[in-house]
């Protein structure tokens, strides 16, 4: 069996309370895929303040890698495992079907948050925070204003590059098929047909996309010949590169970096659709693992209601940069006043809800290899869209069977 990592916070209870109250008290845990560099200090202090208001209950937050969590859930034995999840909603679907979260459409009053994860027709999770969503950031050093569409972007980004401004006119982490879908979009395509569960992939639509990403390479030279995730970033930190394509769990870190310099708006009009990319929205979820019950169950759930409170809510967006969960505080003063968050927020508008289910795994897995085949110029947007349906195809049917 594999081993189970856990790296572990223990958030300490408020000294002071007698021993009998000590045994007594309820202790619920918590695991997400937060680290220090996103928003587990936030969680922290979250539970701490929660100890605070109600000395009956302990609080546990685990932090561990999103594929380890998903993992973990999944071999945790019972009496185990956590009782509240905070994490991406990818884990929803094989959480749902493999019997390890309960649905709360009886427990949560869902009509205050934005849309959540629906599975088979129950609700799945808490919205946390709403977006995780890519939009176009643009050094304001270089770029006075984002390029209405992909035809401006270019020859914005050629003409910085050929004054000697910049290294490169736009960077994006080319390796992972998330920074391909909003262009699938643009161009009217989908991953999945009307189903949800049936691969759409060979089809003129991720053919374009694919082309066109290679052509902003090849045939426009904006990009870097490659870049993974940590690459690009680095690459416009560092002002080498004008133009960045990422994703809203990175806002805060980028304000931080360049101030008043950080410019942030949806990714430009495809010129030659005049449709928008429609990049996928989720956010961040509070799912409820199965089994969980009576005093254990009311703990639970007054810490969510506490954690997506009005005020804990905005307190989330002005820290992290990160659009709230809760419909009410998405009218709060704090985002019209923010560039950052109505920038993030314009982006959000026009993007899609990512699926939750569990076939959207193998998706990923069946387009990566075959984009990175595409960008390198290995193969041809066809073949790699052809390969992508077959692999995609292949893999959902060994996993039914």
């Amino acid at each position: 069996m594999k081993r189970i990592v856990l790296i572990m916070t223990l958030v300490v209870a408020v000294a002071g309370c007698a021993k009998d109250s000590v045994e007594e008290s309820l202790a619920i845990t918590i695991w997400t895929q937060e680290d220090d560099k996103e928003a587990l200090p936030y969680l922290r202090a979250l539970a701490e303040d929660f100890m605070v208001a109600r000395k009956d209950v302990k609080v546990l937050v685990q932090t561990m890698g999103t594929e380890d969590l998903r993992e973990n859930l999944l071999m945790a034995a019972d009496g185990t495992g956590p009782d509240l999840i905070w994490t991406v909603p990818d884990h929803a679907g094989i959480w749902a079907r493999s019997g390890r979260i309960q649905p709360l459409d009886s427990l949560v009053d869902m009509s205050r948050y934005v849309e959540s994860v629906v599975l088979d027709n129950k609700t799945w999770a808490v919205p946390i925070t709403a977006g995780n969503h890519l939009a176009l950031l643009y050094n304001k050093t270089y770029v006075s204003a984002a390029p209405a569409d992909t035809t401006e972007m270019i020859a914005l980004a050629r003409g910085l590059m050929d004054e000697g401004r910049v290294q490169y006119g736009l960077v994006y982490n080319q390796l992972e098929p998330f920074w391909l879908v909003p262009w699938l979009g643009a161009y009217g395509g989908s991953v999945f047909e009307s189903d949800s569960k049936t691969p759409s992939l060979d089809t003129d639509a991720m053919r374009s996309a694919l082309r066109f990403l290679a052509d902003l390479k090849g045939k426009h030279g904006i990009v870097p010949e490659t870049s993974d995730y940590a690459q690009a970033d680095a690459l416009f930190k560092d002002g080498k590169a004008a133009m960045l394509i990422n994703g809203d769990w990175a806002f805060s870190d980028y304000s931080a970096a360049l101030g008043n310099k950080l410019g942030i708006a949806r990714i430009p009009m495809l010129a030659e659709t005049g449709t928008y990319p429609t990049p996928y929205t989720s956010g961040k979820y509070f799912m409820v693992a199965s089994g969980v019950a009576g005093a254990k169950l009311e703990a639970v759930l007054s810490f969510i209601e506490t954690a997506t409170s009005y005020q804990n809510q905005v307190d989330l967006l002005v820290q992290y940069k990160r659009l709230p969960g809760l419909k009410a505080a998405l009218s709060d003063p704090a985002i019209a006043s923010d560039p950052v968050l109505m920038g993030s927020s314009v982006q959000m508008a026009v993007g899609v809800p990512m699926p939750a289910v569990p076939e959207m795994r193998f998706i990923w897995d069946a387009i990566k290899p075959h984009m990175a085949e595409v960008l390198s110029g290995a193969v041809t947007p066809d073949a790699a869209a052809a390969a992508m349906q077959a692999a995609a195809v292949a893999a959902i049917a060994g996993a039914q069977n």
